[in-house]
């Protein structure tokens, strides 16, 4: 059972019931209702903890009063708060009534103790919201936490802090596993149904990112980060949100950044510089791509070829044909050089195709349809086994741009006009738009007002799903 609104409706809930002082059970309440959460985690949320924080007042309410600790991490709690057939034991429970000072009944779980008024005299409706962050104290007979030498203090503390990640390299395993299942959809699946599922991804590892970690798995949620970031920005520039894509792009190359990882930040910064390639200044898809390859130091990596790629594409767009041959040969020498994974199947893989593809984009740029075409006939026979994506789209509208360079307008709108039309509405994205819009573009100013032309422009103004 996911939360349906999240921290910011919990804040919302507990700015009212400070106001008109409420009691703790009825802001559970409210909570529970509005969120559609388990009563388990509404006394959660209204603590304003995270699961990995609650496992830890938990273990230590378990040593402040010297009790046996059963084991307990994030995951299980999840299990316990959003699952009706799964309940820890009743000496669990009893633990849970503690931490959270009510009994079993309110946290809607099997019969335990009552600690409702454990730290008061006052009945647990009475208590203030604003007392929910406290722990009840020790009891007397409770021997201190840490020891009377400060130096020795200092030592538990640091010691105690190292120990204190959220998170297990199983996890972590399991994360990245589920990335590279993100990966593998992307290049199939519309942009928007991939930006719900690569959000929920993205807020639990921010969560854990938030949270003190290890050196090893903060640089494993860094570079977590940067990929899923990265993936949401194309997605909103396939969209047409081009302003949450530039900053979303600018998110990932600071999680990039943060990582330390060389080709991570200039894979990163390749693809960032699809956002300009397609809508402009074509100068920032230029320094983007040639700041990719240096970070690469040209060693022979999918990236580094992905990289100069990209640079001569761009090249090729601002007339740049000495540069774009330049970027383009070395783009084929690395990528000759280069051990490439199994498979290709993924959105952050650079396979043959997609090499294929870029350098017909370059050639078509440059005015060279013959040259074009070859590279096209060979991507579309790699991609005939790999449907559902756009990128054979986008070969077909190189195609229609090299029949405008031949003079052919009517056969390059008609080319255009049936490619666009026949992707799937879900998949119609603002980039296809944008390079069916080259093909007119492209042709000398008498041709643009032609009636193939106007017929062309008339179909991509069309809302998706119709025409």
């Amino acid at each position: 059972m996911p939360d349906k609104h999240g921290r910011v409706c919990v804040i919302r809930w507990r700015q009212v019931a400070d106001s008109e002082q409420w009691s703790l059970s009825r802001l559970v309440s409210e909570v529970q209702r509005c969120c559609s959460v388990s009563r388990l985690r509404a006394h959660r949320l209204v603590r304003g903890w995270t699961l990995a924080q609650a496992v830890h007042e938990f273990r230590d309410l378990c040593v402040a009063h010297q009790l046996a600790c059963p084991r307990l991490d994030p995951d299980q709690l999840r299990v316990w708060e959003t699952r009706r057939d799964r309940r820890p034991q009743r000496t669990t429970i009893d633990l849970l009534c503690r931490l959270y000072r009510t009994n079993a009944r309110d946290l809607a779980l099997e019969p335990a103790g009552d600690y409702s008024a454990a730290d008061s005299t006052s009945t647990p409706d009475a208590r203030p919201i604003g007392a929910l962050h406290t722990r009840p104290a020790p009891t007397a007979a409770t021997p201190t936490a840490l020891p009377t030498d400060p130096l020795e203090a200092i030592r538990h503390t640091v010691d105690r802090t190292l120990a204190s990640a959220s998170v297990t390299s199983g996890q972590l395993d399991l994360m990245e596993e589920r990335l590279l299942l993100h990966r593998q959809q992307y290049i199939v699946s519309p942009p928007q149904q991939m930006l719900t599922e690569l959000a929920a991804d993205l807020g639990e590892v921010q969560l854990l990112a938030a949270e003190r970690q290890p050196a090893s798995a903060q640089l494993r949620l860094s570079e977590m980060t940067a990929i899923l970031s990265t993936l949401v920005a194309d997605a909103l520039m396939k969209l047409g949100r081009l302003r949450q894509a530039g900053a979303w792009y600018a998110t990932a190359r600071t999680a990039a950044d943060d990582s330390g990882r060389p080709d991570l930040r200039a894979r990163v910064r390749v693809q960032a510089a699809m956002l300009p390639y397609y809508y402009g200044p074509l100068e920032n898809a230029v320094r983007l791509a040639h700041e990719a390859r240096l970070l690469t130091q040209n060693r022979p990596t999918e990236t580094a070829a992905f990289a100069a790629a990209a640079e001569a594409r761009a090249r090729a767009r601002i007339g740049d044909a000495a540069g774009a041959e330049a970027a383009m040969s070395m783009a084929q020498n690395l990528f000759a050089r280069t051990r490439h994974p199994a498979s290709g199947d993924d959105a952050w893989a650079f396979p043959e195709r997609r090499l294929l593809l870029y350098l017909s984009g370059t050639l078509t740029s440059m005015a060279l349809p013959r040259r074009a075409r070859e590279k096209q006939q060979q991507a579309h026979t790699l991609y005939l086994t790999r449907p559902g994506t756009i990128d054979p789209t986008l070969l077909r509208l190189d195609e229609a741009i090299c029949l405008v360079h031949e003079r052919h307008m009517d056969d390059a709108c008609q080319l255009a006009r049936c490619t666009y039309m026949g992707v799937p509405p879900e998949h119609r994205t603002r980039i296809l738009e944008a390079r069916a819009r080259n093909v007119i573009e492209t042709a000398p100013e008498p041709l643009r007002k032609s009636r193939s032309a106007r017929e062309l422009d008339d179909c991509l103004t069309l809302p998706p799903g119709r025409g």
